[in-house]
């Protein structure tokens, strides 16, 4: 009977290596630097394929492109840098790889409501946020402004107030509400003739940024749209699987405009602000940030009687912040303390 062996006197060479399916190679973590990629911008996302714009260049061919597997589950939103390889000519069939994404600016978030823990990044490295609103039919809803207002001050963005149908009734009550905080306010109307009143106006404060437009139904953000950026009604007809019809999407699109790029959103009706707190926009003003660090730890700003000790307050007895500009900062805080 042979004698076993000591298994303490085994080597690799008594050990038989069966080869799998996989080699048994190790595969190598190091991946490539990927060193001549090209920077771009995301214009649209549409079930798994990215429209990138090289250089963010709308006078190039739009390019789509993948996710690369190194990305993993890693978010790409309109807005976003990518850095490109593989096939940049934007023709028919062809396909380019995300390798990289770059640190967002800003961030355009929500939540599905107030309780939901999960963020939904809408546009990234927008430089300002449109609100457009009616001042009739329909009748402005303050509360939708106010949580629009917040979710711009919390990512980084500096908004404004778009009145339309001016034509219809007074926008100045509505308007006088916004004055205090330094809100930049532009008025459009319908003419007799032409493009909408106010129209240069808008145009003004969106050129040569990257701006993201909200809106609920029937405030006629579609019609700016349409006559900022022509081409925009058309483009949306030709994107497949991302609507349902003209200006119906529930993605974000962004059309190039007067040496910058519009973003259109009209998926969004409402912004849940779960991930959103109130130092988060009173510090957004760069006069109020350091006054709140004397605050009592929890403290919502809203003033007596929920915040007896609010710090702000303070700065109203002393001459340094004006009553009009705390109180249009409560209300928006309102919005945000609101469920």
């Amino acid at each position: 009977m042979p004698r076993r062996r000591d298994v303490h006197a085994l080597d690799e060479s008594d050990v038989r290596v069966r080869p799998g399916r996989r080699g048994s190679r190790p595969r190598s973590k190091l991946r490539p630097a990927h060193a001549d990629a090209t920077r771009a911008m995301v214009t649209a996302v549409d079930r798994g394929r990215w429209t990138c714009a090289p250089g963010a260049d709308p006078d190039r061919p739009p390019v789509i492109a993948m996710r690369a597997r190194e990305l993993g589950r890693t978010p790409v939103v309109v807005g976003d840098r990518v850095d490109l390889v593989g096939d940049l000519s934007g023709e028919p069939d062809t396909l380019a790889r995300i390798v990289r994404v770059a640190e967002r600016d800003t961030v355009l978030r929500r939540t599905a409501d107030d309780t939901d823990p999960f963020e939904r990044v809408v546009v990234a490295n927008a430089e300002r946020l449109v609100v457009v609103t009616s001042v009739a039919d329909p009748a402005p809803r303050t509360g939708f402004v106010d949580r629009c207002l917040v979710a711009a001050y919390a990512g980084g963005l500096e908004p404004v107030l778009c009145l339309t149908k001016s034509d219809l009734a007074d926008p100045e009550p509505f308007a006088a509400q916004y004055r205090d905080l330094g809100v930049p306010l532009v008025v459009t109307g319908r003419s007799t003739a032409g493009p909408p009143a106010g129209l240069d106006a808008l145009r003004a404060e969106l050129s040569g940024r990257l701006c993201a437009l909200v809106g609920h139904s029937g405030v006629g953000k579609s019609t700016l749209v349409n006559e900022l950026v022509p081409a925009a009604d058309q483009a949306v007809g030709r994107l497949s699987g991302i609507g349902k019809g003209r200006h119906t999407t529930t993605a974000a699109l962004a059309f190039p405009h007067a040496d910058g790029w519009v973003v259109d959103t009209p998926g969004i009706r409402s912004f849940g602000l779960a991930h959103v707190g109130a130092d988060d926009v009173v510090a957004a003003f760069g006069d109020l940030a350091e006054a709140i660090d004397d605050c009592p730890r929890g403290c919502g700003h809203l003033g007596p009687p929920a915040d007896p000790e609010c710090a702000l307050d303070d700065l109203v007895c002393a001459g340094a912040l004006g009553a009009g500009r705390l109180e249009a900062l409560r209300r928006i805080l309102v919005a945000l303390h609101q469920a």
